[in-house]
């Protein structure tokens, strides 16, 4: 449960409490994208309007680029358009302030019954593979126990590649996922990028470091994860 106001998140903790939940709640989003990624929920009740940056709907952008964990949003805020960036951002439901216990709580059941029939997947936080180490929650990588500096559509590729480890990633979907839907001819942005990347993670043939293969002529697959 993530809310700037201390008064909210003690009475939805009493509340789901009763209901024979329990309940671990965060005040900044900063702490809420922490301790998500040092523990695991069946839910999180997440606040558009934090008291100070990142707001409820950068923590979700920021969460989904790693966890499945389900996440519903709240906000004094009823307009279509705040909805529908709060669902496009990845929350799985939406309820405006005020609401009742009971709602909240019909809504948690619901999401989690859905969740129930779908295959059990573990988010994960951290990727490690050989020396390379990704700080998901924290947008930080390692190479050899030094941190690198990738700029922001490195790191997005980096990401995206190694989230889907084994999986061949074309360039298509490459360019659709890091540039936009627009970028979709420019193939030589993929090469470009990942040679920059290469260099960056150390890749080395000759004593068999690589992370990130080729498929000619379709795009690129991460190696599989240890």
């Amino acid at each position: 449960m993530v809310d700037d106001e201390p008064q909210i998140r003690k009475q939805l903790r009493i509340g789901l409490n009763g209901h024979g939940y329990e309940v671990v709640t965060s005040s900044t989003g900063t702490e809420a994208i922490t301790v998500a990624a040092q523990q695991t929920f069946h839910i999180i009740v997440l606040d558009i309007a934090l008291g100070a940056p990142p707001d409820g709907i950068e923590v979700c952008r920021r969460l989904r680029e790693w966890s499945k964990t389900p996440i519903i949003m709240l906000s004094v805020r009823d307009e279509e358009k705040t909805k529908v960036e709060a669902l496009t951002a990845g929350a799985d439901d939406y309820l405006t302030k005020p609401f009742g216990m009971e709602e909240l709580h019909a809504r948690i059941l619901a999401i989690l019954r859905r969740v129930a029939i779908e295959p059990a997947t573990d988010a994960k936080a951290e990727i490690r593979v050989g020396e390379l180490r990704i700080d998901l929650a924290n947008r930080r990588v390692y190479v050899e126990g030094e941190e690198i500096h990738l700029t922001p559509k490195e790191y997005e590729l980096l990401r995206l590649l190694a989230t889907h480890p084994g999986k061949v990633m074309t360039h298509r979907a490459i360019l659709a996922a890091v540039w936009g839907p627009e970028y979709a001819e420019m193939d030589h942005y993929v090469r470009v990028f990942v040679n920059q990347l290469r260099k960056k993670l150390r890749e080395n043939p000759a004593r068999n470091v690589r992370y990130i293969l080729n498929e000619p002529g379709i795009g690129y697959r991460f190696v599989t994860l240890e």
